[in-house]
């Protein structure tokens, strides 16, 4: 595909209006790499044609935050000044749509110690959470991506070809052609989405049991009356409806904290902290990580499964049939927000209290009551091997087959 300006502003377009869904009168928060500049001006531009108030940038740089972390000391990254403080508590006043266009080399932290990035990301988490707890559920944002030289070449090494080649499988997972109205087609695609998820919601499972081959053999219990999402989701202040992920293919839930037992074997490698975590497995007891295995980055798993009480436990399930386009892109994009809809995955941390009747009315404390694990990270990985089988399991213990042969059944 030539990727035309015309196709640019479509995108740009379609992330602001479909996706973040940008209402008038709103501030925007956008965050994306210095290197995509012109793609900024196109998608602030976007924003002011949908009415927004006022669009503030957050500039993201790969090679300066490397810098960072091999130069300064741990304890200078890891404190969280003031004038950041303040900004957290200013969007929280605000209620800013969100919008993250990413674009990271996934190499870009090789060679960095990964205790001082998991450290740093750990004393940042704890005093920036509450902000975070703050807006959640009050606000729209989406993330889309562009990619970078770097992030193109580790797909496709060495290829002259590589940004256009990336760009192209890009713009199909998220529906975008030159003569295409990707608006119809999104619609279509959520109605699908949802049509699946009330599927799940009627048939009131108490658990799901997972197998395949490569050794998953995984039970976990899901939340009374907590409810499967598709796609979408409702700003329940104003009513907009917004895509959070684009592109998206899932159909999720929050199990109950701390109840599931078994292994999970990953499918696809993890890029946590800009570093890859590859060939591994997790294994629970009493809804706990209790060990886990990978041929590579396996202190930096050790190090995410005990970043604090709850990383080591479920806060997500989801489901993505191998058909998804992402999948069938036939490549790994070394980024989870691709790499999660290409398959069925699950994440270690925070689960969303969404999920819940009433979540949204909820503070984190309730929703932990209510069975919604918490932590200061949400990691997801990739479970979904072409032989999955999923089977729903009910109060009174029949059965329903969800997967087989990882497809919905």
């Amino acid at each position: 595909m030539i990727i035309t300006d015309s196709i640019f502003r479509k995108y740009a377009e379609l992330i602001v209006r479909t996706g973040a869904n940008v209402q008038p009168g709103q501030v925007v928060q956008l965050t994306i790499s210095v290197e995509q500049h012109e793609f900024a001006a196109m998608v602030t531009e976007a924003c002011y044609q949908a009415g927004a108030k006022k669009v503030n940038i957050d500039w993201t740089c790969d090679a300066v935050s490397r810098a960072n972390f091999l130069y300064a000391d741990q304890e200078v990254l890891s404190k969280v000044l003031p004038w950041e403080e303040a900004k957290q508590q200013q969007m929280v006043e605000d209620l800013p749509c969100r919008i993250f266009v990413v674009s990271e080399d996934p190499d870009a932290m090789n060679g960095v110690d990964p205790e001082k990035l998991s450290a740093v990301a750990q004393s940042r988490a704890r005093v920036l959470k509450p902000y975070r707890n703050a807006i959640d559920g009050r606000h729209q944002w989406a993330i889309a991506a562009y990619p970078s030289e770097k992030w193109a070449q580790k797909c496709f090494p060495g290829a002259a070809d590589a940004v256009d080649r990336l760009w192209d499988a890009i713009l199909k997972t998220v529906r975008v052609t030159e003569d295409n109205d990707p608006v119809a087609e999104w619609k279509a695609h959520t109605d699908f989405l949802e049509e699946k998820a009330a599927w799940l919601n009627a048939q009131g499972f108490s658990s799901m049991h997972y197998t395949s081959a490569n050794g998953t053999n995984f039970t976990v219990d899901l939340i009374p009356g907590a409810k499967w999402a598709g796609a979408g989701d409702v700003n329940p202040l104003n009513g907009a409806f917004y895509i959070p992920n684009m592109p998206t293919e899932e159909i999720f839930t929050s199990p109950v904290a701390g109840k599931c037992e078994g292994t999970l074997v990953a499918v696809k490698p993890l890029s946590w902290n800009s570093q890859i975590i590859d060939g591994f497995s997790i294994t629970f007891e009493n809804g706990r990580a209790v060990s886990c295995h990978a041929e590579k980055g396996q202190a930096l798993l050790e190090r995410m499964l005990h970043m604090d009480e709850g990383a080591g436990m479920l806060g997500e399930v989801a489901l993505v049939p191998k058909e998804s386009p992402v999948n069938q892109c036939g490549f790994l994009f070394y980024e989870t927000l691709f790499d999660e809809n290409a398959c069925c995955h699950c994440a270690v941390g925070m689960g969303f209290k969404e999920v819940l009747p009433d979540g949204n009315d909820l503070t984190m404390e309730q929703a932990k009551e209510r069975g919604i694990n918490d932590s200061i990270i949400h990691v997801d990985f990739m479970v979904g091997a072409d032989d999955l089988s999923i089977d729903g399991i009910r109060p009174d213990g029949s059965t329903e087959a969800v997967f087989r042969n990882g497809t919905w059944a």
